[in-house]
């Protein structure tokens, strides 16, 4: 299992929320500490999550995971409801950059991704994120490249083309059930005067055999 997969089932399983990306982090710039007590716990992995409740109506909210050295299990630290979320700054648009600013109304943190294609995914999937699930004050994109904004485009184009097909497959089958039902009251017309041919037919018969 990889490690989104564990931190899915782990972190946020547990509390009936699915997980929809995740984007391995570390700081651009240090955080400032003024005191460091003794007996930390060292190095960590930290991972920027978004998820979303299985409750109605659903909640979207952006957590901090972190994965200490020498533990195989991760713990939740800092979390945001996404409307707490005002701005996502791509930092270069011109070109792929794994670096990336998240403002939300508490504070700004600045972040480098793993690598520049996992931060444009996980871009990708925040961008429709809160499209979807943000009807006020949705964040402001900026110095994203067109590739990411167009995530929710993309979705949207294979939603149309599926949509499409459905129309089109059921207007076949209800111009297919027309003419079955046009055949079949052809033929019950036919079956009809057969019948009343064969009446007329065995009533002259009779008729003439007098």
């Amino acid at each position: 299992m990889n490690a989104k997969s564990a931190i899915s089932k782990e972190i946020f399983a547990p509390r009936d929320e699915r997980m929809l990306g995740a984007v391995q982090v570390k700081r651009r710039t240090k955080k400032k500490i003024p005191f460091l007590a003794t007996g930390g716990q060292g190095e960590y992995l930290t991972y920027i999550c978004l998820s979303v409740t299985n409750k109605k109506p659903a909640q979207a909210s952006i957590t901090k995971v972190k994965q200490f050295e020498g533990s195989a299990s991760f713990v939740r630290r800092t979390q945001w409801m996404l409307e707490q979320l005002r701005q996502v700054n791509g930092i270069d648009s011109n070109r792929d950059s794994p670096d990336f600013d998240l403002l939300f109304e508490n504070g700004c943190d600045q972040w480098t991704a793993s690598t520049a294609s996992e931060k444009c995914t996980f871009f990708q999937v925040l961008h429709n994120t809160c499209q979807r699930y943000l009807t006020d004050k949705k964040p402001e994109f900026i110095n994203c490249q067109s590739k990411i904004m167009g995530g929710n485009s993309i979705l949207h184009s294979a939603a149309d083309s599926v949509t499409c097909a459905v129309q089109k497959a059921s207007q076949a089958l209800n111009e297919r059930g027309e003419r079955l039902g046009r055949a079949e009251e052809k033929t019950e017309e036919l079956k009809n005067s057969a019948q009343q041919f064969a009446e007329t037919a065995h009533k002259v018969g009779f008729w003439q055999a007098k």
